[in-house]
């Protein structure tokens, strides 16, 4: 299996309907952690494949999206209080 690297995708997309849609889509290959914080597990070409996509389902005018890499040392230094815990590598993504 290819190598997997940790990413962290954080929105703010202002309509409902685009919302929901990338909020469903980031579920189906991700680990929900806040209302609009998403942990997933990719491959480059899974990334490549996620960010395309992405484009879709927002208003580059109106919304945001952002995708942040964690290097393994550095998801190993994430802190969590209160509820929670850092999303474990996967076994098998398909997106």
């Amino acid at each position: 299996m290819a190598d997997r690297n940790f990413y962290v995708v954080v929105y703010d997309v202002v309509d409902d309907k685009r919302r929901t849609k990338l909020s469903k889509y980031l579920e189906s290959i991700g680990d929900r952690v806040q209302k609009s914080v998403f942990e997933i597990y990719l491959t480059p070409q899974e990334l490549e494949k996620l960010l395309k996509r992405l484009e879709k389902f927002i208003e580059k005018k109106e919304d945001s999206v952002r995708v942040y890499f964690l290097c393994e040392t550095c998801r190993g230094k994430v802190r969590n209080i209160g509820q929670g815990k850092v999303t474990s590598p996967p076994g098998v993504v398909i997106i």
